[in-house]
């Protein structure tokens, strides 16, 4: 029979959220949390700690991934997705069982659920709900589970429509800085993130001796009224393409009055973010350390896709006028990761999610405080994106690159102006931050589109090209 960590390393290396593929991957150890479940209850379900070596140079040397485990006696049909391997646990008395992921197990969900329900803790595990006014989402105790095909880089499962937990897979020290930011805006009595129903934490054997303890995990109030933020807008995109003779403010899915909205719920976000969890100011000094980590990005991303050199030049240029920037900068909290995916169109307006930040950076660079204009970058570039990812539909047609070219200008244009609207500050005035940070998110998707998916990579190249001859 092949050897338990075997199995375990080959069903991880199958799955989105395993962030190790691109180089040779070993599952060195498998450490187990207490049991969720009652003894002799099947199925046996705890929590798996995955531990294996990160990349090369690699600011880790050793990574953690959580993995949930269910064990059965006998195969589930159902489950065959989900099946991590089967081996004699000793746990179990060396009885032969079948391990499965158990967020696929509707069997094994239900211990979350009342966990974080009831507030319980167990060895190494505390479930934390959230005490809310009386107004607060109540999950019924036999709210049924089912995971979100959606996800990349955690899981997430809705309970019967009302609840959404997110399982974080890949595990760090410290406060997840999107439990941390969400709970502090919904202590704040935020109408525009999900309201946080609780979280959970727990602690994991660290590799080469001692204990680490972080958040395992968070549930928030569902939106099941919601439309997502990237399919919202590229409906607009393609009502534009099916009328191209049209301008985008002629078309019926015309999408820059949502656009108004959104930017200014995310200046509404941001001043409640800077309220709740504070503020500081960059200096001159910090704004050269800035620049000069966005110019290494940026000759990595040349190394490695070579296309991007015929523009490295103008875009350092960007890097260099940050550099000498002398104005003071606030800077705060943010969402940090921020596009159009991480952002719903309810019946309320628009709310703000997943504010973990980028999931490529460490906990400590995802925590720190940052310039809001990062945010605004992100969002911008989330607008050319929406406009010409269906472009490789329409190849060669001019007049379709040509009305997506104005939709996102129109869209950007709406965008800032709503956030200039709460805060009385257009970003377009921050000209050196917005064109600096703008240039970074360019270098960053380059990277991953050559990486991930190499027939979007002239959405970020022509952005790069633009950029460097501003």
């Amino acid at each position: 029979m092949t050897s338990h960590l075997d199995q375990v390393q080959s069903f991880c290396a199958g799955q989105r959220w395993f962030g190790e593929k691109g180089h040779d991957v070993h599952v060195d150890a498998l450490a187990t949390s207490a049991w969720l479940s009652d003894e002799g209850v099947w199925p046996a379900v705890r929590i798996g700690f995955v531990y294996c070596a990160g990349p090369p140079g690699a600011e880790t040397a050793i990574r953690v991934y959580q993995l949930p485990l269910s064990y059965h006696r006998e195969p589930v049909d159902n489950l065959g997705h989900a099946l991590v391997g089967d081996w004699a646990e000793q746990d179990l008395g060396d009885t032969r069982v079948w391990v499965y992921d158990a967020l696929h197990d509707k069997e094994a969900t239900p211990y979350w659920l009342d966990a974080l329900t009831h507030g319980r803790t167990l060895d190494g595990l505390d479930f934390h709900p959230v005490h809310a006014p009386e107004h607060a989402t109540v999950v019924p105790d036999d709210a049924q589970s089912l995971v979100l095909t959606v996800e990349q880089s955690n899981t997430s499962l809705v309970f019967g429509d009302v609840a959404l937990l997110k399982v974080f897979r890949r595990l760090e020290p410290g406060s997840n800085p999107g439990v941390e930011i969400e709970s502090a805006l919904t202590e704040a009595g935020s109408e525009l993130v999900p309201e946080v129903l609780g979280s959970v934490r727990g602690s994991w054997p660290r590799a080469g001796g001692g204990t680490d303890s972080g958040d395992l995990a968070m549930m928030t109030a569902f939106q099941k009224s919601a439309t997502d933020g990237w399919n919202y807008a590229a409906t607009s995109v393609r009502d534009l393409y099916a009328e191209a003779d049209l301008h985008a403010e002629e078309v019926g899915g015309d999408f820059a009055g949502e656009s108004h909205r959104l930017g200014a719920t995310t200046a509404i976000v941001h001043t409640e973010l800077a309220k709740a969890l504070g503020t500081d100011v960059w200096e001159s000094a910090e704004m050269a350390k800035h620049a000069a980590a966005m110019r290494r990005r940026l000759l990595v991303a040349v190394e490695a896709v070579p296309e991007l050199g015929e523009f490295a030049e103008g875009l350092g240029r960007a890097f260099d006028a940050l550099a000498q920037y002398d104005d003071a900068v606030l800077v705060q909290r943010i969402h940090g990761d921020y596009h159009l995916g991480q952002t719903l169109r309810t019946i309320d307006g628009w709310k703000l999610i997943d504010f973990e930040g980028e999931p490529a950076k460490s906990l400590v660079e995802r925590r720190a405080l940052d310039t809001p204009i990062k945010d605004i970058a992100g969002m911008l570039r989330s607008f050319d994106y929406a406009a010409k990812s269906l472009l490789a539909d329409h190849p060669g047609d001019q007049q379709i690159a040509y009305r997506a070219a104005e939709w996102a200008n129109r869209n950007r244009r709406a965008f800032c102006e709503g956030y200039a609207e709460v805060t009385g500050s257009d970003p377009r005035d921050q000209g050196v931050l917005l064109r600096a940070f703008t240039a970074d998110k360019v270098i960053y998707e380059t990277l991953y589109e050559a990486r991930n998916r190499p027939s979007w990579l002239p959405i970020p190249l022509a952005a790069a090209a633009q950029l460097s001859h501003e």
